[in-house]
């Protein structure tokens, strides 16, 4: 990337800050030369290409090491990196954007499931949305058989709200 482009990416990086405040001044040239030497001396251009990562993402041993945020220890972002590895719960190469596990899920442990609802919980629910034409309707456009017919749940929805919540509905 030539001196031209990474001043023209940077000049338009900027541009909405300095269109939001009118007040603002604005930087001098000398200024933005020394923030994009900054920026190539520390990998924070973005690299050629259709990745979106940065020059120090692509090689890392090539820049300095960036400031570590506190937070985490060595051996706590070592085990959290072992965990998932066993999980397979990291990226697979390629351009899937899919987790390992996702692409073999049965190399790896199913994730736990935490239960809320009972299964009778749940059918009453279900037979509460028929009911109140609650069900997504056939058709991309996401509406609700209630609001693509609401003369056909008019009378179901005055009952709904004086029924107490969790109540079998009235068939």
């Amino acid at each position: 990337m030539n001196l031209k482009t990474a001043l023209i990416v940077l000049s338009l990086a900027s541009a909405p800050a300095f269109a939001a405040d009118p007040h603002t001044s604005s930087k001098t040239r000398e200024q933005v030369r020394a923030e994009l030497m900054q920026a190539q001396r520390n990998g924070d251009m973005l690299a050629a290409g259709e990745s979106g990562l940065t020059l120090r993402e692509q090689n890392p041993g090539q820049y300095p090491a960036a400031q570590m945020l506190a937070g985490k220890t060595r051996a706590q972002v070592t085990a959290e990196l072992a965990e998932a590895l066993r999980t397979g719960d990291v990226m697979a190469g390629g351009d899937s954007g899919a987790k390992l596990n996702e692409l073999a899920p049965l190399r790896y442990p199913a994730p736990a499931t935490v239960v809320t609802k009972s299964r009778e919980q749940v059918k009453l629910e279900l037979v509460q949305a028929i009911h109140d034409g609650e069900m997504v309707a056939h058709g991309e456009d996401g509406r609700t058989l209630n609001e693509v017919f609401p003369d056909r749940y008019e009378a179901h929805h005055s009952h709904a709200s004086a029924s107490p919540v969790g109540a079998a509905p009235q068939l």
